[in-house]
């Protein structure tokens, strides 16, 4: 049969965190300057400030680019801070939100050589964060701890319980398996014991523990080297025949067995939370064991000598402390065998890698390649840090980079809500580090504006609270009596477990009285509530077929209102329309108006144009008439012929002119009903200026036409005299002697028949440019040219 590929199937939501946040805490400490050291670049100025101030060499370098700065933090602690002051303000709130069911992530960050080992490890005498926070656990949760192995891990981030028979076998069975032989070493530090780490009166324990559960610690030792995760407490078997060398020139203290580690990959489990697959996990019952375990991976951890710190981590560290818990029965006497009821808190304890810089190391080779990651990794964690703050506070929704680093993937769940998030900032005042506590310190000013959302309380289990109390005062279970029994003969051991017996006969025989009184009136409220309920049931069903009566008559309504808004819409579409067809109408009105008040205008403009025209007209007529009458009367020029019209036809008069001039060429008619005249010789030309001929003609009504024909005298190109003809008017008078005739003319006159008065004479104002050129010495004799006719207009 085939098998169809089905899709990936989909997880759980992930459990919903509070609605309220808290800020990143960031603490910073500050380590003490070593003797040979003088000069210090950072000042406490108070509880929560410091300031940084430029080295004297740095100013001089830089024109005095670097000004004093000052940065805020939750908390600062000077040089005369001890290690006990330090974990009651840092660690001790985050290892007691871990008892009560919370997670935390603890780190420190600076550059190298700051003092963050020291911070988070100690030395005799000064435990630092990381024992501490195990005897605050063991303090705490020690006499309520569960045997050996009755929790388990199931290799996926979570917990099983099993019970004691269970879990005694399995440590017989772990006990029996060959242990796996220790790697000698030559050269070995003496392992520091815990005793001398933390002094008896520094001891503190948590309150508000729940005694109706039983608690187990697990411990797991990592670290992140060149980006890969490596187990720091597996074993793995030893080889002295293939010795294993760091690969570098300058001495390392690495792990000296033959097989190198393997690397570990990071799985999400059903919660969505991040962890180490393969893990190595060790159930520890005391303060000793643990930091035993820790002193263990400790040793293993990569560590290198460097131009600024003899023992500089070369790998960022994380413990890990998981705290098992799962509730008591009912009698309080055993763990509660329900998966789903086992909790499962972890604190982590990071010690970053410092960073530094390749040109103050002066590192190389596989120190160099070391340095690299580490930059890189703090430098996903800025980024990380840089984006969350983002999206926090401009509301984006970028992605966060948390899977481009293992240290920033591991932890991103941190980040997401699923604890609390505390970072030490270590700096070290000396002008050396000036630059680099420059940039540690804006990183930290950042990553305090970063939020992280307060962890869910966890569900109250369903048992009634002092089951412990309550088992202990009746003795507690009978196994530890019953293992006290040594010898069948005693007489003071059995009387005591008889007694015990007979009272744990009668308190059972009391608790199941009480239990049956308790069921009845249960019993009882249970029908009490059925009752009440199958009444409520009628009710509800009553109300709800109102409701649907009332839902119907809403539903008409609704309908009606539909209606109605639809009707509404409509009007209000033909109140559009008709209004924008007024407004068109009102528009067109306007233009019109203003239209019919512009021709108004207009026609008063060209009456009053017409009128001036007429005044204007009248003037020039009178001026003309005078003018030429003038030039008539001062020019001594007579017709040259005349043409009258007779019974028989047209005839032609000859007059000689009266200046005695001498005529040579009989000149063409230039304009209609002209009469023959003589053009002066060119010797008779060149001593005058002006030239004027007349023609007078008689009409058929008896009008006598004047025609003044006005010209110029001008040379030619040829040396020769040329008359230019300009202007041409017509003088009319009536006779009073003749008959009254009707004038012909081809375009008609609007008083033919009417007489006219002697004296009365009409001017027509008439103008063209006709000019007649001659030339001297043309064998056609004087010429002529003619450049239009004289318009004639009615009279």
């Amino acid at each position: 049969c085939f098998f169809r590929k089905g899709k990936t199937p989909r997880r759980p939501p992930k459990k919903p965190s509070s609605n309220q946040k808290d800020p990143v805490g960031v603490y910073c400490r500050v380590r003490p300057l070593d003797a040979d050291e003088k000069e210090s670049c950072i000042e406490v100025i108070s509880g929560s400030t410091i300031q940084l101030h430029a080295p004297d060499g740095l100013k001089a370098n830089r024109n005095g680019e670097f000004k004093e700065t000052q940065y805020s933090f939750k908390k600062v602690f000077g040089v005369a801070v001890s290690q006990i002051e330090l974990f009651e303000e840092v660690a001790r709130p985050l290892v007691a939100d871990l008892i009560h069911g919370k997670n935390g992530l603890l780190f420190t960050y600076g550059v190298t050589g700051s003092g963050k080992t020291f911070t988070m490890t100690g030395c005799p005498g000064q435990g630092g964060l990381l024992p501490r926070s195990l005897d605050m656990i063991f303090n705490s949760v020690g006499p309520y701890q569960a045997k050996r192995y009755v929790f388990k891990t199931d290799d996926k981030n979570g917990m099983e319980t099993q019970n004691e028979v269970d879990a005694l076998l399995e440590r017989q069975r772990r006990e029996n398996q060959p242990s796996v032989p220790k790697t000698p070493s030559s050269k070995q530090k003496p392992e520091p014991e815990f005793g001398d780490m933390i002094k008896p009166e520094e001891a503190c324990k948590a309150d508000g523990v729940d005694e109706d559960s039983s608690y187990s610690v697990f411990v797991s030792y990592i670290e992140i080297y060149n980006n890969y995760i490596y187990d720091l407490l597996e074993e793995a078997p030893y080889d002295p025949i293939k010795p294993k060398w760091n690969g570098g020139g300058t001495p390392v203290r690495l792990n000296t067995e033959s097989i190198p580690p393997q690397s570990k990959i990071l799985r999400e489990d059903q919660n969505h939370n991040m962890y180490v697959a393969g893990c190595t996990e060790v159930e520890v019952k005391s303060t000793e064991e643990a930091f035993e375990v820790f002193w263990r991976g400790q040793k293993k951890r990569r560590i290198a000598n460097t131009q600024l710190n003899r023992e500089s981590s070369r790998s960022h560290s994380v413990f890990i402390i998981k705290l098992a818990q799962a509730p008591l029965d009912a009698d309080g006497n055993n763990i509660l065998q329900d998966k789903s009821q086992v909790t499962v808190n972890q604190l982590c304890l990071v010690d970053l890698a410092g960073s530094e810089r390749t040109s103050r190391t002066r590192a190389e080779g596989s120190r160099l390649r070391e340095a690299g990651n580490i930059n890189q990794s703090l430098m996903t964690l800025r980024t990380c840090i840089e984006v969350l703050r983002e999206n926090q506070m401009c509301g984006t929704n970028k992605m966060v980079p948390y899977r481009d680093s293992k240290i920033t993937h591991l932890f991103k769940n941190y980040f997401d809500g699923e604890g609390k998030v505390r970072m030490v900032v270590c700096v070290n005042p000396k002008a050396e580090d000036y630059e680099e506590s420059l940039l540690v310190m804006r990183f930290a000013e950042m990553t305090q504006e970063v939020e992280v959302a307060r962890p869910a309380d966890r569900p109250i289990c369903g048992f009634a609270a002092g089951r412990y109390q309550r088992n202990q005062e009746r003795g507690g279970p009978v196994d530890r009596v019953i293992n006290c029994l040594t010898n069948p003969h005693d007489d003071v051991t059995l009387p005591r477990l008889i007694e015990a017996l007979e009272k744990r006969h009668r308190v059972r025989q009391m608790m199941i009285e009480e239990y049956n009184k308790a069921a009845d009136m249960v019993k009882a409220m249970l029908q009490e509530l059925d009752s009440s309920l199958i009444s409520k049931d009628n009710f509800i069903h009553e109300q709800t077929s109102k409701l649907g009566e009332k839902e119907k008559v809403i539903h008409n309504y609704k309908s009606e209102i539909d209606r109605l808004e639809k009707k509404i819409k409509m009007q209000e579409h033909k109140i559009d329309i008709l209004q924008k067809t007024t407004n068109i109408y009102e528009e067109d009105k306007r233009s019109l108006q203003v239209e019919l008040e512009t021709r108004g205008q207009r026609l008063q403009r060209e009456l009053c144009e017409k009128r001036r025209m007429e005044q204007r007209m009248q003037g020039m007529v009178t001026d003309t008439q005078i003018k030429w009458e003038k030039e008539c009367t001062a020019t001594p020029v007579r017709p040259l012929h005349r043409r009258s019209r007779s019974a028989g036809g047209e005839k032609w008069v000859d007059h000689k002119p009266a200046s005695s001039l001498e005529l040579d060429t009989v000149l063409q008619p230039i304009i209609p009903n002209a009469i023959k005249v003589s053009v002066p010789s060119e010797k008779v030309l060149s001593k005058c200026d002006k030239y004027v001929l007349t023609h007078q003609e008689v009409a058929s009504d008896g009008e006598i036409q004047t025609k003044l024909i006005k010209g110029e005298v001008i040379k030619t190109r040829g040396g020769g005299q040329a008359v230019q003809f300009t202007d041409v008017e017509t003088l009319k008078q009536e006779l009073t002697t003749g008959p009254s005739r009707k004038r012909r003319s081809s375009e008609g006159s609007p008083n033919q028949g009417k007489e006219r008065t002697d004296g009365d004479w009409t001017d027509v104002e008439t103008r063209c440019s006709v000019a007649l050129e001659m030339r001297a010495g043309s064998n056609m004799g004087p010429g002529y040219e003619h450049h239009g006719y004289p318009k004639r207009r009615k009279p």
